[in-house]
């Protein structure tokens, strides 16, 4: 007769305190009986069943030391947690059933269209943790360089909504905005978000962690307040304020898109289909009626040139006109970075001297969110650009946004100030000149390894703007660190890269 894994004899939950980040790991000694009557070996995907009828499935390890007893299973802290274990607990193995979706995932690989149904189901799997991170890779890889089409871009994104939780604000506008990003310091959305709902406006915002960025606007907005909110908490605050600054990924409005995020984050990819799918999956999961897309468009941006930026663009009202959502395009300027603060909490310090009209606010910052949140007054008010703009502008110069501001934090759970790095390094000019190039992506990459976005503190202060006339010793830019390690890994780096500021003769 053959074995249920009930039936067979349970090993001990063991909690290892291993941090494998989001994917669930298992770890058996070599020498356990399972091993042997299941066949399993490093690497296999096995299925936990416990005694209270929990399952997950986890990848798994093999321990050849004396870590483990025979008849233990350890478990990695997201696999411990996701299970809410005991010590000691009876845990049975088995092999999970095949993961079906993986054949649209190889038929992708090989070039062909995925159906609806096939898309819906990849993304129910990937939420219900069938796939492993190589799996994830390989969905993330099939799906690049421009290998989805727009229907599939749309049907990627419904799947994506219906995986998760949706927001119905029983309003007919709702506005929210997104901007693709590649341009350093471009931290325009908090402003942006007091600036609306200082007009009236109900904006519900749910943003992401950095993917290849040195910041994203949740991990920003995370030096300043609480972003990890509830539904009921973000609902609470809407209600109160007309808007928020959350991070999405606590709140599983659409959950496939931050185990996707995690996976394209150690890839460092960002391929445009899934980034249109990423962005309007979470403004329809939010609830948003009215969306405006920022694509800034430089050539060290993101977004190299015009004529790419178009492409987007079209992509983008597509997908946006299929999914019903009133979605309006916005090319900025993305020759060079904005504000002065590259990192978590130095764009933050640039966010709070824009919302208080600090003489030192960097005017670029403060141009840029109200050309953003004019373009967005515009297409809900049915108002002229200029007036939009007029309007924006107005509001920050009264103190209502900043007003507005304070009010969301503390909503939120507060308001804090934003930390400063102990440790710096200054680059200065080595001859008089003239700024006459700025890579964004040198730039973000020293921030990177100066520690952002995972040490709040860390990052770059850039001082010049192109077209700036410098002095010999003026100082081009600082690195700020929390640690000598890391200051040292930027400095090396820009050693290597002397380039990233390039001064003219003339």
């Amino acid at each position: 007769m053959m074995l249920t894994p009930e039936r067979m004899a349970p090993l001990k939950a063991r909690r290892l305190g291993i941090d494998t980040h989001h994917e669930p790991t298992l770890y058996l000694p070599a020498q356990s009986h399972v091993c042997r009557s299941e066949g399993f070996e490093s690497l296999s995907r096995v299925q936990v069943t416990t005694h209270q009828g929990g399952h997950l499935i986890a990848s798994l390890n093999i321990v050849t030391s004396e870590l483990l007893g025979d008849d233990e299973v350890g478990f990695s802290e997201s696999a411990w947690l996701r299970l809410s274990l005991n010590a000691e607990d009876p845990i049975w193995l088995s092999h999970p059933k095949p993961v079906q979706s993986l054949s649209h995932v190889r038929a992708k690989v090989y070039g062909h269209a995925l159906s609806d149904l096939q898309f819906q189901s990849i993304i129910n799997d990937i939420v219900e943790g069938r796939y492993a991170d190589v799996h994830l890779a390989a969905f993330i890889t099939a799906c690049g360089d421009d290998n989805l089409n727009d229907t599939e871009i749309t049907a990627l994104t419904e799947a994506m909504v219906k995986s998760g939780s949706t927001l119905d604000w029983k309003l007919p506008l709702v506005v929210d905005k997104h901007c693709v990003g590649g341009l350093p310091g471009n931290r325009t959305t908090p402003i942006v978000v007091s600036i609306l709902t200082a007009c009236g406006l109900t904006v519900p915002k749910t943003s992401s962690r950095a993917i290849t960025s040195p910041a994203g606007t949740a991990d920003t907005m995370e030096t300043l307040t609480e972003v990890s909110l509830s539904l009921e908490k973000m609902r609470d605050v809407v209600s109160q304020q007309g808007g928020c600054l959350a991070w999405g990924g606590a709140m599983r409005l659409s959950p496939a898109d931050d185990m996707l995020i995690q996976v394209e984050r150690a890839l460092d990819i960002d391929s445009e289909g899934q980034l249109i799918a990423s962005v309007l999956s979470k403004k329809i999961a939010a609830g948003a009626t009215h969306v405006l897309i920022d694509i800034p468009v430089g050539p060290t941006a993101k977004v190299r040139s015009q004529e790419a930026a178009e492409r987007l663009a079209s992509s983008f009202r597509a997908v946006g006109s299929n999914l019903g959502l009133e979605l309006q395009v916005l090319f900025t300027d993305g020759s060079q970075p904005v504000g002065r603060g590259i990192g978590p909490a130095l764009e933050a310090h640039d966010i709070l001297a824009v919302l208080q009209n600090d003489n030192s606010a960097p005017p670029d910052l403060r141009d840029r969110s109200a050309e953003v949140a004019g373009a967005m007054l515009a297409m809900v008010k049915q108002i002229s650009l200029e007036e939009g703009t007029r309007l924006a502008r107005e509001t920050l110069a009264n103190g209502s946004a900043w007003e507005k501001f304070r009010a969301i934090c503390n909503a939120q759970g507060g308001f804090r100030l934003p930390p400063v790095a102990h440790y710096r390094y200054a680059l200065v000019a080595e001859h008089t000149g003239s700024v006459s190039r700025i890579d964004n992506r040198i730039l973000a990459k020293i921030a990177k390894l100066a520690g952002a976005p995972a040490d709040p503190a860390a990052g770059v202060e850039i001082n010049v703007k192109l077209g700036d006339r410098v002095e010999c010793q003026d100082v081009l830019l600082m690195i700020h660190a929390e640690n000598a390690g890391e200051l040292n890994y930027a400095v090396e780096y820009l050693n290597e890269h002397p380039h990233v500021i390039e001064l003219s003769n003339h």
